[in-house]
């Protein structure tokens, strides 16, 4: 049995909503114990009630891990596989300790150990894992898709953990779940996203996931390194960053990422601390209780000064504490999906 969270969700009028799912988490779908979607590709995947749920769920998950309870047995006799294709710190380890919490057997298989080395495409690696009949597929990808093409492939869930410059949903949730727990909303918050808006996977996922919650977003960079379509979703974009700050609830901070970069977007890194980096003096503008947050890794001294990633105003390792928890909550109301699906 999962532990119970006080405080759940409940509707404004007042009424019930438990149809199934961890005690004390009061669903807001009427699947009893499963998202609608057989994979979890993209935040567009989610409707807002299933967001919440996902939320609420993950708030539950968080004592598990704790002294008391150390692991449930919800997903005892599946196989989950992570398949990662770049490399990745945070999501990786917070999918497989997720995984293992809930008692799944975890296989980890990286592209440098994997016939992928030897030319193996995407599709033939995936037709080869269905083939060992897996329940479930977390994939990272450098490429765009990547996600959407492997759920098409296999009967596996497939669980998207970052593709290319598209989407990072896992994140963009974690992220959603600090910001609720910190600020206790995330409707009606200002919530500036600042840094690599061209090709962060993690700002695509938040806008989608913070505008369908009701926050308003900005997003702030250099004019090289902004998206042309911001106004059709919803964002209002400048390249000032004293402007984003102003007056902002929340301060999410995007990594540069040079990797992906072809040709020149900013003269040095240097100089893009000094225009866009967030100092202690810039936070100031902020409001008061403003909270600082970044997907991680970090480039101190390029997007964020030393004193403000680990000042009293930073979520940064929450996000991280937290990712766990919403990983697990994914997995789980994937594998209630998975069952009812076998049981029909």
């Amino acid at each position: 049995m999962l532990p119970v969270t006080e405080g759940a969700r409940r509707p404004a009028d007042g009424t019930s909503t438990d149809r199934g799912g961890p005690p004390g988490v009061r669903p807001v779908v009427d699947t009893p114990s499963g998202l609608r979607a057989k994979d979890l590709l993209s935040i567009s995947d989610l409707s807002t009630d299933e967001i919440l749920l996902i939320l609420d769920t993950a708030e539950a998950m968080k004592e598990v891990g704790t002294r008391t309870i150390k692991k449930v047995p919800t997903l005892r006799g599946q196989t989950v596989v992570n398949l990662f294709f770049e490399a990745s710190t945070r999501t990786r380890t917070s999918f497989e300790i997720a995984e293992k919490r809930l008692s799944a057997d975890t296989l980890n298989v990286a592209a440098t150990g994997s016939s992928v080395a030897k030319g193996e495409t995407l599709a033939d690696t995936v037709r080869n894992l269905e083939a060992m009949a897996p329940d479930m597929i977390v994939l990272r990808h450098a490429s765009a898709g990547a996600g959407h093409l492997a759920a098409r492939l296999c009967r596996a869930r497939v669980i998207n953990a970052g593709d290319g410059m598209h989407e990072h949903p896992t994140q963009a949730l974690l992220d959603a779940l600090t910001i609720r727990q910190r600020k206790g909303r995330v409707e009606g918050l200002k919530v500036s996203i600042i840094g690599d808006l061209l090709h962060s996977r993690v700002l695509r996922s938040n806008v989608l996931l913070l505008r369908a919650l009701g926050a308003e977003v900005c997003a702030c960079g250099p004019a090289t390194l902004m998206l042309p379509d911001m106004a059709r979703l919803g964002v209002r974009a400048t390249t000032s960053v004293d402007e984003a700050v102003e007056g902002a609830d929340v301060i999410m901070l995007l990594r540069i990422q040079l990797e992906r970069m072809r040709g020149y977007f900013f003269p040095s890194q240097r100089e893009y601390f000094r225009q866009f980096g967030m100092t202690m003096a810039r936070l100031r503008r902020a409001k008061p209780d403003v909270i600082i947050m970044h997907p991680g890794p970090m480039n101190r001294g390029v997007e964020i000064a030393s004193e403000v990633a680990d000042g009293p105003d930073s979520v940064i390792l929450a996000q991280v504490a937290n990712g766990v928890a919403v990983r697990m909550a994914v997995l789980y109301l994937l594998a209630g999906a998975r069952q009812e699906e076998r049981g029909s």
